[in-house]
């Protein structure tokens, strides 16, 4: 039997990276995620690793780009002020075409709002977070076993592509305590040709940027760059699907608000409603393959987040509008309650979306 240890979220992220191969961090405290910090801050020394805290977040994720550029295994984490702060380093990155793992344990908003749980970074997420063209590969876990396989699976996915993966969680999954296990994880080894290294002479000087002078070489990179993400769109989306054999209603949830969707699922289905879940665990890229089919059988659908309602609109769009779909949120930090959710489903079997 697998050995299991009690650990925090915000801890199985860091332990996670630094199983990962992890070896440097740059970062700057804030609630609700300092413990991966705090973390690191410990560790790393032990390890031969590096940890600094710079001076903000700004700094911080322009430390990121200088690792990655240099080909290692490297990782920040934040809040969603502290991320809106890194967003042009997060547009750098992308268009250098480096790899590197940002987690945002998100907090209320907008603004410095407050130090509860939230999802209302979905739309800064998984449509860019910076300026220009470009996407980050965002996973969403829904429990503290997920923080650590995703924290794993975002460096190995980051280092494929050459890009930045992000781990949406929130405030919640980063706070809560689970058994977790780290057994049975493989780590890949990715070759990097393109990093900075030094040459000793024995290959041409890489150069790492994003600066492209003249118009038609800076489109043919957005193109090129663009076909990669129909590559991950295509084999890279991931999703859990519970009960949805026989639904007529489909719940769509990810992170802390499909846990609590779950319980009303199966509240519901103690009435007779027919009724499953859909719980995207890559929110980009999204999984639109698995909504589609269900818009072919379901009667409907109820969308559960923590904010005034981002994914619904996702939700809309790859079910084609073939479907009403309902919202069922809180906001600011509140949680919905699974009475709130069973609500919704019971107004969706009533037509009242």
């Amino acid at each position: 039997m697998a050995e299991r240890v009690l650990m925090k979220g915000n801890e199985a992220i860091a332990e996670a990276a630094i199983r990962a191969g992890c070896r440097h961090y740059f970062g700057y405290p804030i609630t609700p995620q300092t413990e991966i910090a705090a973390y690191m801050a410990k560790k790393m020394p032990k390890i031969g690793g590096v940890f600094l805290q710079a001076e903000s977040e700004i700094a911080s994720i322009n430390m990121v780009y200088g690792a990655a550029a240099a080909g290692v295994r490297v990782m920040t984490s934040s809040s969603s002020p502290g991320i809106s702060l890194k967003a042009e380093g997060l547009s750098y990155i992308a268009g250098s075409d480096v790899p590197a793992l940002v987690v945002n344990v998100q907090r209320g908003g907008p603004g410095l709002g407050g130090i509860q749980p939230s999802q209302s970074d979905y739309f800064q997420a998984t449509k860019g977070g910076g300026h220009g063209d470009y996407r980050m590969i965002v996973l969403a876990p829904a429990s503290v076993q997920e923080m650590a396989s995703l924290t794993m699976k975002g460096f190995d996915l980051a280092d494929k592509y050459r890009m930045t993966s992000m781990i949406l969680a929130d405030g919640t999954i980063g706070q809560m305590m689970e058994p977790i296990s780290f057994e049975d994880t493989e780590v890949t080894t990715y070759e990097k040709p393109w990093a900075l290294t030094g040459t000793n002479c024995q290959r041409k000087h890489n150069v790492v940027n994003s600066l492209y002078l003249k118009a038609d070489e800076l489109e043919a990179k957005n193109f090129e760059r663009y076909e990669k993400y129909k590559a991950i769109e295509e084999n890279e989306p991931m999703w859990e699907a519970y009960m949805m054999d026989d639904a007529e209603y489909c719940v769509v949830a990810f992170g802390i608000a499909s846990r609590v969707a779950k319980n009303a699922v199966v509240a519901a289905r103690a009435e007779g409603i027919k009724v499953g879940l859909i719980r995207p665990i890559t929110l980009w890229p999204f999984p639109k393959k698995a909504l589609e089919a269900a818009a072919e059988k379901v009667k409907g659908f109820v969308c559960v987040e923590l904010s005034m309602g981002q994914m619904i609109e996702d939700v809309r769009l790859y079910t084609g509008c073939k479907r009403p779909v309902a919202l069922c949120n809180r906001s600011g930090g509140m949680i919905p309650s699974p009475d709130q959710v069973l609500e919704s489903i019971r107004n969706a079997q009533k037509g009242a979306f």
